[in-house]
Protein backbone atom coordinates (compact mmCIF):
# COMPACT_ATOMS: atom_id res chain seq x y z
CA UNK A 1 0.00 0.00 0.00
CA UNK A 2 1.03 3.33 -1.12
CA UNK A 3 1.50 6.43 1.56
CA UNK A 4 -1.06 9.05 1.90
CA UNK A 5 1.86 11.69 0.84
CA UNK A 6 2.03 10.44 -2.48
CA UNK A 7 -1.31 9.65 -3.50
CA UNK A 8 -2.62 13.17 -2.21
CA UNK A 9 0.86 14.41 -4.19
CA UNK A 10 0.05 13.35 -7.41
CA UNK A 11 -3.59 13.69 -6.58
CA UNK A 12 -3.08 17.44 -6.80
CA UNK A 13 -1.26 17.18 -9.76
CA UNK A 14 -3.71 15.08 -11.50
CA UNK A 15 -6.22 17.85 -10.25
CA UNK A 16 -8.40 15.23 -8.38
CA UNK A 17 -9.34 17.39 -5.12
CA UNK A 18 -11.19 13.76 -3.42
CA UNK A 19 -8.56 11.04 -3.58
CA UNK A 20 -9.20 10.15 -0.12
CA UNK A 21 -12.98 9.67 -0.52
CA UNK A 22 -12.91 7.88 -3.63
CA UNK A 23 -15.67 5.31 -3.82
CA UNK A 24 -15.63 2.15 -5.58
CA UNK A 25 -18.45 1.35 -7.70
CA UNK A 26 -17.72 -1.88 -9.36
CA UNK A 27 -21.38 -3.66 -9.14
CA UNK A 28 -24.05 -1.22 -8.40
CA UNK A 29 -27.09 -3.18 -7.41
CA UNK A 30 -30.51 -2.37 -7.01
CA UNK A 31 -33.03 -3.19 -3.93
CA UNK A 32 -36.86 -1.98 -4.15
CA UNK A 33 -37.64 0.23 -0.69
CA UNK A 34 -41.09 -1.71 -0.92
CA UNK A 35 -39.34 -5.01 -0.11
CA UNK A 36 -38.37 -5.10 3.47
CA UNK A 37 -37.17 -8.90 3.44
CA UNK A 38 -34.49 -7.26 0.98
CA UNK A 39 -33.76 -4.24 2.83
CA UNK A 40 -33.29 -6.43 5.96
CA UNK A 41 -30.87 -8.20 3.89
CA UNK A 42 -28.37 -4.85 2.73
CA UNK A 43 -26.02 -5.10 5.61
CA UNK A 44 -24.60 -8.54 4.64
CA UNK A 45 -24.70 -7.31 0.62
CA UNK A 46 -21.27 -7.08 -0.94
CA UNK A 47 -21.93 -4.79 -3.99
CA UNK A 48 -19.65 -1.63 -4.44
CA UNK A 49 -22.76 0.63 -3.99
CA UNK A 50 -25.69 -0.90 -2.70
CA UNK A 51 -29.09 1.37 -4.03
CA UNK A 52 -32.77 1.69 -1.60
CA UNK A 53 -34.50 2.01 -5.31
CA UNK A 54 -37.93 4.37 -5.47
CA UNK A 55 -38.04 4.72 -8.81
CA UNK A 56 -38.39 2.03 -11.26
CA UNK A 57 -38.26 -1.10 -9.22
CA UNK A 58 -41.08 -0.04 -6.97
CA UNK A 59 -44.44 -0.19 -8.24
CA UNK A 60 -46.94 2.70 -8.47
CA UNK A 61 -49.11 1.67 -6.05
CA UNK A 62 -46.16 0.57 -3.35
CA UNK A 63 -44.25 4.07 -3.73
CA UNK A 64 -45.46 5.40 -0.24
CA UNK A 65 -44.59 2.39 1.74
CA UNK A 66 -41.69 2.42 0.24
CA UNK A 67 -40.93 5.80 0.96
CA UNK A 68 -41.42 5.07 4.40
CA UNK A 69 -39.28 1.85 4.45
CA UNK A 70 -36.38 3.91 3.01
CA UNK A 71 -36.38 6.58 5.60
CA UNK A 72 -36.73 3.91 8.30
CA UNK A 73 -33.74 2.16 6.78
CA UNK A 74 -31.40 4.84 6.57
CA UNK A 75 -31.46 5.43 10.14
CA UNK A 76 -31.81 1.93 11.47
CA UNK A 77 -28.34 1.01 8.76
CA UNK A 78 -25.29 0.89 10.28
CA UNK A 79 -23.16 2.76 7.46
CA UNK A 80 -19.48 1.75 8.97
CA UNK A 81 -20.24 -1.70 9.46
CA UNK A 82 -22.01 -1.99 5.93
CA UNK A 83 -20.55 -4.81 3.75
CA UNK A 84 -21.02 -2.53 0.49
CA UNK A 85 -18.50 0.52 0.06
CA UNK A 86 -21.76 2.54 -0.04
CA UNK A 87 -25.36 2.95 0.28
CA UNK A 88 -27.29 4.84 -2.09
CA UNK A 89 -30.95 6.03 -2.59
CA UNK A 90 -32.30 6.42 -6.02
CA UNK A 91 -35.56 8.78 -6.10
CA UNK A 92 -38.05 9.66 -8.74
CA UNK A 93 -37.17 11.47 -11.91
CA UNK A 94 -38.38 15.05 -12.03
CA UNK A 95 -40.65 14.46 -15.15
CA UNK A 96 -42.28 11.86 -13.09
CA UNK A 97 -43.92 14.55 -10.52
CA UNK A 98 -42.76 12.16 -7.51
CA UNK A 99 -39.19 13.87 -6.63
CA UNK A 100 -40.83 16.34 -4.42
CA UNK A 101 -43.05 13.49 -2.59
CA UNK A 102 -40.02 11.52 -2.59
CA UNK A 103 -37.82 13.74 -1.19
CA UNK A 104 -40.37 15.03 1.72
CA UNK A 105 -41.00 11.24 3.31
CA UNK A 106 -36.54 10.44 2.99
CA UNK A 107 -35.70 14.09 4.80
CA UNK A 108 -37.06 13.29 7.86
CA UNK A 109 -34.83 10.57 8.38
CA UNK A 110 -31.88 11.81 10.44
CA UNK A 111 -29.47 10.61 8.28
CA UNK A 112 -28.76 11.13 4.42
CA UNK A 113 -27.78 8.73 2.21
CA UNK A 114 -24.03 8.35 1.13
CA UNK A 115 -25.39 9.05 -2.69
CA UNK A 116 -28.65 10.36 -3.94
CA UNK A 117 -28.91 8.90 -7.18
CA UNK A 118 -31.28 11.05 -9.84
CA UNK A 119 -32.88 9.25 -12.77
CA UNK A 120 -33.43 10.29 -16.26
CA UNK A 121 -31.77 13.86 -16.18
CA UNK A 122 -32.78 15.13 -19.47
CA UNK A 123 -31.69 18.74 -19.50
CA UNK A 124 -29.29 21.31 -16.94
CA UNK A 125 -33.16 22.64 -16.28
CA UNK A 126 -33.37 19.63 -14.57
CA UNK A 127 -30.85 19.79 -11.78
CA UNK A 128 -32.18 23.19 -11.09
CA UNK A 129 -35.10 21.93 -9.98
CA UNK A 130 -33.37 18.91 -8.24
CA UNK A 131 -31.21 21.38 -6.30
CA UNK A 132 -33.97 23.36 -5.42
CA UNK A 133 -36.10 20.55 -3.90
CA UNK A 134 -33.00 19.37 -1.99
CA UNK A 135 -32.94 23.22 -0.09
CA UNK A 136 -36.04 23.15 0.45
CA UNK A 137 -36.64 20.34 2.40
CA UNK A 138 -33.46 19.44 3.83
CA UNK A 139 -32.51 23.54 4.32
CA UNK A 140 -29.10 24.95 3.82
CA UNK A 141 -27.33 24.05 7.21
CA UNK A 142 -28.10 19.72 6.90
CA UNK A 143 -27.18 19.60 3.39
CA UNK A 144 -23.87 21.74 2.99
CA UNK A 145 -22.25 19.98 6.43
CA UNK A 146 -22.77 16.55 4.58
CA UNK A 147 -20.42 14.54 2.12
CA UNK A 148 -23.17 12.83 0.46
CA UNK A 149 -22.46 12.51 -3.25
CA UNK A 150 -24.60 12.84 -5.70
CA UNK A 151 -25.29 10.44 -9.15
CA UNK A 152 -27.17 10.94 -12.06
CA UNK A 153 -28.79 8.57 -15.11
CA UNK A 154 -28.46 9.63 -18.39
CA UNK A 155 -31.66 7.61 -20.26
CA UNK A 156 -32.79 9.16 -23.55
CA UNK A 157 -31.15 10.50 -26.76
CA UNK A 158 -32.15 14.00 -26.05
CA UNK A 159 -29.84 13.71 -22.68
CA UNK A 160 -26.91 11.80 -24.46
CA UNK A 161 -26.57 14.21 -26.80
CA UNK A 162 -27.34 17.27 -24.38
CA UNK A 163 -24.82 15.22 -21.96
CA UNK A 164 -21.38 17.56 -21.92
CA UNK A 165 -23.69 20.78 -20.96
CA UNK A 166 -26.13 18.45 -18.47
CA UNK A 167 -22.51 17.50 -16.66
CA UNK A 168 -21.01 20.79 -16.76
CA UNK A 169 -24.25 22.44 -15.07
CA UNK A 170 -24.44 20.05 -12.88
CA UNK A 171 -20.60 20.39 -11.37
CA UNK A 172 -21.07 24.27 -11.58
CA UNK A 173 -24.22 23.56 -9.21
CA UNK A 174 -22.25 22.01 -7.09
CA UNK A 175 -19.72 25.13 -6.49
CA UNK A 176 -22.65 27.74 -5.95
CA UNK A 177 -25.03 25.44 -3.73
CA UNK A 178 -22.17 24.13 -2.04
CA UNK A 179 -23.49 20.30 -1.66
CA UNK A 180 -23.53 17.36 -3.47
CA UNK A 181 -20.90 16.48 -5.86
CA UNK A 182 -21.56 14.47 -9.04
CA UNK A 183 -19.43 11.42 -8.40
CA UNK A 184 -20.84 9.17 -11.01
CA UNK A 185 -23.36 9.20 -14.32
CA UNK A 186 -25.19 6.13 -15.09
CA UNK A 187 -25.89 5.11 -18.39
CA UNK A 188 -29.83 4.04 -18.42
CA UNK A 189 -29.79 1.17 -21.45
CA UNK A 190 -33.72 0.20 -21.39
CA UNK A 191 -34.79 3.47 -21.11
CA UNK A 192 -32.52 4.89 -23.67
CA UNK A 193 -33.84 1.59 -26.36
CA UNK A 194 -37.23 2.87 -26.11
CA UNK A 195 -36.40 6.15 -26.31
CA UNK A 196 -34.99 5.61 -30.01
CA UNK A 197 -37.13 2.22 -30.91
CA UNK A 198 -34.28 0.14 -30.58
CA UNK A 199 -34.93 -3.61 -29.58
CA UNK A 200 -32.57 -4.73 -26.70
CA UNK A 201 -30.36 -7.54 -27.51
CA UNK A 202 -28.02 -10.06 -25.14
CA UNK A 203 -25.17 -8.43 -27.50
CA UNK A 204 -25.68 -5.05 -26.96
CA UNK A 205 -25.19 -4.01 -30.73
CA UNK A 206 -27.59 -1.49 -30.60
CA UNK A 207 -26.07 0.41 -27.90
CA UNK A 208 -22.28 0.45 -29.29
CA UNK A 209 -22.41 4.26 -30.21
CA UNK A 210 -24.45 5.38 -27.34
CA UNK A 211 -21.85 3.51 -24.45
CA UNK A 212 -19.08 4.36 -26.31
CA UNK A 213 -20.37 8.27 -26.41
CA UNK A 214 -21.24 8.34 -22.85
CA UNK A 215 -18.34 6.85 -21.44
CA UNK A 216 -16.26 9.09 -23.64
CA UNK A 217 -18.55 12.29 -22.02
CA UNK A 218 -17.85 10.61 -18.44
CA UNK A 219 -14.35 10.66 -18.55
CA UNK A 220 -13.70 13.91 -20.21
CA UNK A 221 -15.24 15.42 -16.81
CA UNK A 222 -13.37 12.96 -14.70
CA UNK A 223 -16.44 11.38 -13.33
CA UNK A 224 -17.00 7.33 -13.20
CA UNK A 225 -18.77 5.86 -15.68
CA UNK A 226 -21.26 3.15 -14.80
CA UNK A 227 -22.52 0.58 -17.67
CA UNK A 228 -25.87 -0.93 -18.84
CA UNK A 229 -28.27 -3.70 -16.85
CA UNK A 230 -27.58 -6.80 -18.14
CA UNK A 231 -30.88 -8.27 -18.25
CA UNK A 232 -30.21 -12.22 -18.34
CA UNK A 233 -29.24 -13.01 -14.85
CA UNK A 234 -29.25 -16.33 -15.83
CA UNK A 235 -26.54 -15.61 -18.63
CA UNK A 236 -23.44 -15.79 -16.34
CA UNK A 237 -21.42 -15.94 -19.42
CA UNK A 238 -22.97 -13.29 -21.47
CA UNK A 239 -22.86 -10.94 -18.11
CA UNK A 240 -18.89 -11.56 -17.80
CA UNK A 241 -18.28 -11.06 -21.28
CA UNK A 242 -19.86 -7.78 -21.43
CA UNK A 243 -18.76 -6.52 -18.28
CA UNK A 244 -14.85 -6.97 -19.55
CA UNK A 245 -16.04 -4.93 -22.44
CA UNK A 246 -17.02 -2.75 -20.52
CA UNK A 247 -13.64 -2.63 -18.31
CA UNK A 248 -11.78 -2.24 -21.70
CA UNK A 249 -13.58 0.74 -22.82
CA UNK A 250 -13.60 2.87 -19.43
CA UNK A 251 -16.20 2.00 -17.93
CA UNK A 252 -15.85 2.28 -13.75
CA UNK A 253 -18.51 -0.22 -13.15
CA UNK A 254 -21.94 -1.82 -13.99
CA UNK A 255 -25.77 -1.82 -12.72
CA UNK A 256 -26.69 -5.27 -11.41
CA UNK A 257 -30.31 -6.30 -10.91
CA UNK A 258 -29.51 -9.34 -8.58
CA UNK A 259 -27.03 -10.65 -6.46
CA UNK A 260 -25.99 -13.67 -8.22
CA UNK A 261 -24.52 -10.97 -11.03
CA UNK A 262 -22.65 -8.75 -8.08
CA UNK A 263 -19.23 -11.42 -8.13
CA UNK A 264 -18.83 -12.17 -11.75
CA UNK A 265 -18.80 -7.79 -12.23
CA UNK A 266 -16.95 -6.95 -9.55
CA UNK A 267 -14.19 -9.36 -10.63
CA UNK A 268 -14.52 -7.95 -14.03
CA UNK A 269 -13.60 -4.51 -13.14
CA UNK A 270 -11.23 -5.41 -10.89
CA UNK A 271 -7.66 -4.50 -12.55
CA UNK A 272 -5.58 -7.55 -13.32
CA UNK A 273 -2.50 -8.05 -10.78
CA UNK A 274 0.06 -6.66 -13.87
CA UNK A 275 -2.04 -3.72 -14.38
CA UNK A 276 -1.70 -3.09 -10.37
CA UNK A 277 1.99 -3.49 -9.98
CA UNK A 278 2.20 -0.99 -13.86
CA UNK A 279 0.13 1.63 -11.83
CA UNK A 280 1.84 0.78 -8.30
CA UNK A 281 5.17 1.34 -9.97
CA UNK A 282 4.01 4.29 -12.06
CA UNK A 283 3.37 6.08 -9.07
CA UNK A 284 6.62 5.10 -7.16
CA UNK A 285 8.40 6.38 -10.52
CA UNK A 286 6.91 9.62 -10.19
CA UNK A 287 7.52 10.20 -6.47
CA UNK A 288 11.32 9.55 -7.14
CA UNK A 289 11.66 12.07 -10.04
CA UNK A 290 9.67 14.59 -8.16
CA UNK A 291 11.97 14.33 -5.30
CA UNK A 292 14.54 14.68 -7.78
CA UNK A 293 13.11 17.80 -8.98
CA UNK A 294 12.88 15.96 -12.33
CA UNK A 295 9.72 17.24 -14.73
CA UNK A 296 8.49 14.62 -18.06
CA UNK A 297 9.94 11.28 -17.77
CA UNK A 298 9.93 8.10 -19.35
CA UNK A 299 7.97 4.88 -17.91
CA UNK A 300 8.32 1.80 -19.75
CA UNK A 301 8.47 3.54 -22.96
CA UNK A 302 5.90 6.03 -22.66
CA UNK A 303 6.06 9.65 -21.72
CA UNK A 304 4.27 10.14 -18.33
CA UNK A 305 1.54 12.54 -18.53
CA UNK A 306 -1.27 13.50 -16.85
CA UNK A 307 -3.99 11.40 -17.39
CA UNK A 308 -1.41 8.06 -17.12
CA UNK A 309 -0.85 9.39 -13.56
CA UNK A 310 -4.93 9.72 -12.95
CA UNK A 311 -5.49 6.21 -14.57
CA UNK A 312 -2.51 4.74 -12.14
CA UNK A 313 -4.45 6.69 -9.48
CA UNK A 314 -7.81 5.69 -10.17
CA UNK A 315 -6.53 1.63 -10.16
CA UNK A 316 -4.57 2.08 -6.90
CA UNK A 317 -7.31 3.85 -4.57
CA UNK A 318 -10.00 0.78 -6.08
CA UNK A 319 -7.80 -1.71 -5.10
CA UNK A 320 -6.44 -0.27 -1.83
CA UNK A 321 -10.70 0.20 -1.14
CA UNK A 322 -11.41 -2.96 -1.90
CA UNK A 323 -8.77 -4.76 0.20
CA UNK A 324 -10.28 -2.43 3.49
Amino acid sequence: MLPKTIIRHISQFAGVRDAAKYVPRRALLYVPASNQKMLDKVPMMQADSVVLELEDGVALTAKADARVRAAAALDKLPYHTLACQELGLRVNSVSSGLLEDDIIAVSKAEKLPQAFMIPKVDCPEDLVTIYNIFREHYGDERITNTNTRLVIWIESARALLDMPRIVSSTLNLHKQAGFFKLDAVVFGSDDFCADIGATRSSHGTETLFARQKFVTCCKAFQLQAIDSVYIDIKDLDGLRRQSAEGWQWGFTGKQVIHPSQVSVVQEQFLPPKDRIEWAQELVHAYSEHEALGKGAFQFRGQMIDRPLLLQALNIIQLVERVQN
